[in-house]
This record gives C-alpha cells, structure tokens and sequence, in this order.
C-alpha cells in the first residue's frame, strides 16, 4: 500500500530531518525498534499502544505515526493503539495539525469527544477510530502489547501497565501549554514533525520484514 501523495511527501521531508535527532534519542528509538522486531520475530505480529494521561495530543500521533512509517517502509503485522489514564477528546488543534501536515481526516460525529477514521492511503481498508480512550479500554489489545509511554505524568502514575510484555519511556513535551496563544499553531506543527521524524527513524531500524 503507498500513503497518500501529500502524505507521502511531508514523510520523505522528516526523513532527510534525520540529523536533527539526538544520538541519545536515537539510541532509545533504537531500542524501541529491536523490541518491535523482537515481537515479529517470536510472534509474527505486534501490536502498540501508545500512551499518555488525556489520549488527546501526543499519544494519538504516536498512533499514526508508526502505522504511516510501517507502510512507508513496508513492515507488515504492526497494529497500533493509543490511549490514557484518563480519556478526554482528541484535541481538535491537534486533528487541525495533522489536516495540515497531509492526514485525511474523516470526522464520524459531532459527539464531547468526537471519533475520527484517518485513512492514511487509498489502499488503507482498516477502520482503526481514533478517539480518546483509557488504555485498558476493550478497543485495544488487552495482553501481549507493547506500551509506549510518550508523557512524562502517565510515565510516573502507570510503572506497570497491565497485559504489556514491554513498556518504553519514550516522552515528549506536551503543546498544550501553547494553547490559545501566537504560538499555537507552528509548536503543534513542530510536535507533528517531532513525532513524525522519530518514528520513522525508529521503524527505518526495524529488520524483521514479514
């Protein structure tokens, strides 16, 4: 499956970003790639889920991200997830960055915490929904997942999180605290690109190609 071209397009632009990423970074994304591969190798699937406390900025690109890098790089058997602590909505200036940046976006209601279907190509025959939800919630893998914890609070309130085989502290700064400022609009675009970028080159690292 190819992603869609304006997608495609701001995928090969993070690529050539590479050398922004620290080599510390880069060493725990490289981590997070051998334990994916690990996964597909003993298993023959993996599936993430991605968290944070609200599921409503970081978490949710998380999700996209390593499912938009897995086609770009034709990695087969990765499923991802997201969720939190807690489930408030996916935050609308985040589904405004991501229109932005090249994501389809289909809105499926008008409900406190809308659910959205984001078709990253016109091959992608998955129904994955977005939407804000726990982490534990039934929509999502329940055992044998691995979780990535992307917030430093949900870091420190889940040491455990229950049914993962692995769990990764991998933390991003949130843009909320940028909200209803100037500076809205490019820092959640940077957070687009920030996720984005690291996620391609951790799933660039990843071998096992079933």
């Amino acid at each position: 499956m190819k992603l869609y071209k304006n997608l495609n397009h701001s995928v090969l632009e993070l690529i050539k970003e590479f050398d922004l990423i620290t080599e510390t970074r880069k060493q725990e994304l490289e981590k997070l790639a051998f334990v994916i591969n690990e996964s597909l190798t003993n298993f023959g699937k993996v599936e993430i889920t991605v968290i944070c406390t609200h599921n409503s900025r970081r978490s949710q690109l998380g999700q996209l991200w390593i499912k938009a890098a897995a086609i770009h790089y034709n990695i087969k058997n990765i499923y991802t997830f997201s969720g939190g602590t807690e489930a408030t909505s996916f935050n609308y200036r985040m589904v405004n960055a991501i229109k932005e940046y090249g994501f389809k976006v289909d809105q499926l209601d008008e409900n406190i915490n809308p659910k959205y279907h984001i078709p990253l190509g016109e091959e992608d025959e998955s129904m994955d929904i977005l939407y804000s939800k726990v982490y534990s919630e039934s929509y999502n893998p329940q055992i044998n997942f691995i979780a990535i914890m992307v917030c430093s609070q949900a870091d420190e309130g889940c040491p455990i999180v229950a049914g993962s085989f692995n769990r990764i502290s991998l933390p991003y700064l949130d843009p909320k605290e940028f909200d209803d400022t100037e500076f809205e609009s490019i820092k959640y675009l940077e957070k687009v690109k920030e996720i984005g970028r690291e996620m391609l080159y951790m799933t660039s690292k990843i071998t096992k190609n079933l």
